[in-house]
């Protein structure tokens, strides 16, 4: 089988392919992220749907042609529906144990800690929405200092601050803080510093943020392919979730469209060799999380438009994968992330087109595609579908 040059791996943060069959255990029977938001909106995505996006749910609307792309869906084995969780199984490591979760608030002697290595009051302390939380304790917090703290059905210890109060930089450092003190029982997949600025009433979020993970619990593809010698480049958050484990580069963007702009720019570098891996934010967090179907839309035509910018640049020898890390369903009556299967769409010129990949048991199985395609023979967790696609 021919091998591939490059992979460009697009994970389109949130956008779920309907429950999967523990989706009851977690509160999430009925949700579908991908399909609810088809049908409610009908978003303008051609360039998706010519891969195969919608076949992963059951959809095709310019006949029963099939796409150029190939497509299934996968499932996720980690017990979670984490950003955390998804990424590693995306990246073979699988976790075997879910992160602990607080919906109830942390415990009053961590809080007391945290104070107390920060010199800094808390408020807040429970399971809430960002935007929400906010605008309940922002006059507060600008009043008093005190760092809003939250969390939420996810296992994250979320800390909000103004810019004009707490400048970002110091709430990174709060952050790094926070995630020393939680360790062992409490040693929740991310802390995240949620900066904000403006007045009461009208407080927005900004680009400032970022997620402090625990470090992988084991191998994964991108520690493969660095040791490798390959290329291993991040867009987004994933160097963050990846605790900037196993990337030779990355580019913190801010935001779909500066993402798609780095995913771009790295494209565009000559002689490249390896795994460009990418997250693409905010269907999940400006859209799924406030349930604004609008929004979720917007950032899915976004994206589309520009991609046959990526086509282009891909090459003969270059593959294409995008999928997801977990649901977030904008229609479902909460504004968390739902327990969901993932879309899985694949294309590239060397590869065959149209093929139905079906309902993989793994998310893990794209990793060990991108292993297989890029010539690698270390086998982590999953099952490769390169030969399923490949040309002889």
């Amino acid at each position: 089988m021919k091998k591939m040059k490059r992979v460009v791996l697009v994970v389109l943060d949130g956008v779920g392919a309907g429950w999967q069959h523990d989706a009851k255990r977690y509160g999430d029977e009925g949700a579908d992220t991908l399909g609810h938001v088809f049908v409610e909106a009908h978003p303008n995505i051609p360039n998706m749907t010519e891969l195969g996006l919608l076949k992963t749910i059951g959809m095709h609307p310019y006949g029963e042609d099939d796409p150029i792309g190939c497509y299934g869906t996968m499932t996720e084995c980690a017990a979670g529906k984490d950003t955390t969780s998804g990424h590693w199984e995306i990246a073979g490591l699988t976790l075997k144990e879910p992160f602990p979760t607080f919906p109830n608030g942390f415990p009053q002697e961590l809080i007391e800690a945290f104070e107390h290595e920060t010199g800094m009051g808390v408020i807040g302390n429970k399971a809430a929405s960002g935007t929400q939380i906010i605008e309940e304790l922002g006059v507060e917090h600008i009043r008093t200092g005190k760092l809003i703290v939250y969390t939420s059905a996810d296992s994250v210890f979320q800390i909000a601050a103004h810019e004009a109060i707490v400048p970002p930089t110091e709430l990174w450092h709060v952050c790094r803080i926070a995630r020393r003190l939680l360790k062992g029982k409490y040693n929740v997949g991310r802390v995240i510093a949620r900066p904000f600025i403006g007045n009461p009433g009208s407080f927005v979020r900004t680009g400032n943020r970022r997620d402090f993970s625990v470090d992988p619990v084991g191998k994964t593809m991108l520690d493969v392919l660095k040791s490798e010698g390959y290329d291993v480049l991040g867009v987004g958050k994933i160097e963050d979730i990846f605790n900037h484990r196993g990337l030779t580069q990355s580019n913190h963007a801010a935001g779909n469209e500066a993402c798609t702009d780095a995913i771009i720019q790295y494209m565009q570098k000559e002689n490249w060799k390896g795994l460009l891996f990418a997250n693409l934010v905010d269907t999940d967090q400006l859209s799924g999380h406030r349930n604004d179907v609008k929004g979720f839309v917007g950032a899915l035509e976004a994206f589309d438009k520009r991609l046959p910018e990526i086509l282009k640049l891909l090459g003969d020898d270059g593959m294409l994968i995008i999928t997801a890390d977990h649901g977030c369903d904008p229609t479902f009556p909460t504004t968390d992330h739902t327990r969901e299967r993932v879309p899985l769409v694949t294309w590239g010129l060397g590869l065959q087109e149209g093929v139905n990949l079906g309902q993989r048991k793994t998310f893990a199985d794209v990793s060990a595609t991108v292993l297989e395609a890029l010539g690698s023979e270390t086998k982590l967790d999953g099952t490769s579908f390169y030969p399923e696609i490949a040309l002889d």
